[in-house]
């Protein structure tokens, strides 16, 4: 039951539904995709049953997100759900070279998620991703080219700029990483 599991694992079954959700699948379909039935994935997303490790390879796969991104570090008394300290942010693993993502959010249970993003020097996303999703970022440090329906725009700290749904790419063309802070909606990770 909910109440004999470890703190870190008690939102671990919203974080797989609202993964789910984000990516259009029903349960039917994810569990489909797994070779599962849907009764095991109902009591893995209400958190009455534990994946085991295989399955969470499993479900990180399916829902293309990393498995170190499934696994969360213990919060502080009172702070579960709420705080995120720097040293407890979750790597979300986008897996683009030179993209080093953490989850800012406390989970993925939000209409939004919130991302800190790394670029390293040289990084790029050379092909044009487009995806349901209203998305806002801010540079913090560094220099980055955004790509927004075609346009080029170079940013710089203290630069902001929106996605709605339209094909972007980015690159790092530059000499130093730079670092952003992103809000999704619907979280994507």
């Amino acid at each position: 039951m909910l109440h004999d599991m470890p703190k870190e694992l008690r939102t671990l079954g919203a974080d797989i539904r609202a993964l789910r959700k984000a990516r259009g699948l029903t349960l039917v379909d994810l569990a489909a995709s797994l070779g599962r039935s849907v009764g095991w994935l109902s009591q893995i997303e209400r958190d009455i049953s534990s994946p085991s490790v295989d399955d969470l390879r499993d479900l990180a796969q399916v829902l293309d997100v990393s498995v170190s991104s499934l696994f969360r570090v213990a919060a502080a008394a009172g702070e579960e759900g709420r705080i995120v300290r720097r040293d407890a942010r979750r790597p979300l693993g986008s897996r683009k070279a030179g993209l080093v993502e953490a989850l800012l959010s406390p989970d993925l249970t939000d209409d939004f998620e919130m991302v800190h993003s790394t670029f390293e020097a040289g990084a790029t996303l050379p092909e044009t991703v487009t995806r349901p999703t209203q998305e806002v970022a801010y540079i913090l440090s560094g220099r980055l080219d955004v790509w927004i329906g075609g346009t080029c725009y170079h940013l710089r700290p203290g630069d902001s700029f929106r996605i709605k749904g339209e094909p972007y790419r980015w690159a790092n063309p530059y000499s130093t990483t730079c670092e952003a802070i992103w809000v999704i909606a619907p979280p994507v990770y």
